[in-house]
């Protein structure tokens, strides 16, 4: 759904509080979760507000998304 938020506590509620706790103590851990919200935030106003922006480019960022929750996922279930 177009401007449906996808942040880290919002896609991982039930692990909001490991979330902080790793941000917290492992800056690389906090840069991803930083670097996925911001491009989820971009990727939002975009829809939102109907910028033009070519396909392809907004397809690279939902992938690059989509990437970096995996990362953080695996990393929230102790991978």
């Amino acid at each position: 759904m177009l401007g449906e938020p996808h942040s880290i506590h919002h896609e991982f509620p039930q692990h909001r509080e490991r979330i902080d706790a790793l941000a917290k103590e492992h800056p690389e851990f906090r840069a991803k979760v930083e670097e996925h919200d911001r491009l989820d935030k971009t990727i939002r106003g975009l829809e939102m507000r109907e910028n033009p922006i070519a396909d392809r480019d907004m397809e690279t960022m939902k992938v690059e998304r989509m990437h970096l929750k995996d990362e953080i996922y695996r990393r929230l279930n102790g991978g």
